[in-house]
């Protein structure tokens, strides 16, 4: 009692508080240059990411564009209700976790095991020739793709529906079958991925201490051995993170391309939530339904994100944060 009289305490913390701004001002009229290095990234992600939050709130209302968003009348979760209660809830929302987990469960090895095959090969032309065939996709437009299935897929002149007739079957109009949307959007997206994705864990690969590799031949390992021992432990970092990513991300499908590719015969194994919202959303009009469909959406992510990286933290000591 005798020092909070005395002003002990209250002097204290005014100095401690001085002392950090004194500091912060200090760091930054150092790394100064820096800071107005990152100050575009910055901008962006302030304008384009966290600018439009704001327009979160339309979520909870009955949103019309003459009142605007906080004159709009406040409804509550009635949007959600809705949402969770129609017909299309469990059937979208089903797609979207098919979809996306057979994409992650097919997908995400592939990247991993080129980038190793390429890792083994010696030869330096045929290495540089396989990864630049392997990254072209990449670089190919979504929408470019998506005509390219439809030209090899087409039941009329079709490639693949050519071969077919070659042997003798009739021709199969891929494009209007729901039981083959999901083999062709994931196997197209696993095509037009792996060879760029392969790059991270390539970089990965050669921060390996070459010093490993010859003391393990010395000592009579395999390339087999390698592999195990010393390949895999060493990008197994990197593995996880990207994983955690993939999971936090699960519920966010390519919806330009599946816009592109399905059609109304194919709602069944097509439609996903982001689809529907933006039916709902942007084609009908019913913005603040739309924006809770989107709102329900980013919130799974982000409960997927967090426990993957939980799970990864307490079973392999890696996560994010």
């Amino acid at each position: 009692m005798a020092i909070q009289k005395t002003g002990v305490i209250p002097v204290y913390c005014n100095r401690k508080l001085n002392g950090s701004i004194g500091s912060l001002l200090h760091a930054v009229k150092r790394d100064k240059y820096l800071l107005l290095l990152i100050l575009p990234v910055v901008i962006y992600f302030a304008v384009f990411q966290y600018g439009p939050m704001y327009g979160v709130y339309i979520a909870f209302n009955d949103y019309t564009a003459g009142k605007g968003i906080l004159g709009s009348p406040w409804n509550n979760f009635e949007n959600f209700k809705v949402f969770f209660h129609s017909s299309y809830f469990f059937r979208n929302l089903r797609n979207t976790i098919l979809l996306n987990g057979y994409g992650l469960l097919w997908g995400f090895p592939i990247p991993i095991v080129f980038a190793l095959l390429l890792n083994e090969y010696k030869d330096g032309q045929f290495k540089k020739f396989t990864q630049t065939v392997s990254y072209i996709p990449h670089f190919i437009s979504t929408v470019v793709i998506v005509g390219m299935i439809f030209n090899f897929l087409s039941p009329t002149n079709g490639l693949v529906n050519s071969i077919i007739k070659l042997f003798g079957y009739e021709a199969v109009n891929f494009m209007v079958k729901p039981e083959w949307f999901r083999t062709i959007f994931i196997s197209s997206g696993i095509w037009k991925g792996f060879g760029f994705g392969s790059v991270i864990y390539l970089a990965a690969i050669s921060s390996i201490d070459p010093q490993l590799y010859d003391a393990s031949t010395v000592d009579g390992a395999t390339r087999w051995h390698k592999l195990r021992y010393i390949t895999l432990p060493g990008i197994l970092p990197t593995i996880v993170i990207l994983l955690i990513l993939d999971i936090g991300s699960i519920m966010q499908t390519d919806f330009t391309k599946i816009l592109l590719m399905y059609n109304s015969a194919t709602y069944e194994t097509a439609d996903v939530i982001s689809t529907y919202a933006y039916r709902t959303g942007i084609v009908r009009s019913e913005y603040s339904y739309g924006a809770a469909i989107g709102l329900f959406n980013s919130t799974v992510n982000l409960c997927l994100l967090i426990l993957a990286n939980k799970v990864t933290k307490k079973l392999a000591d890696i996560s994010l944060w």
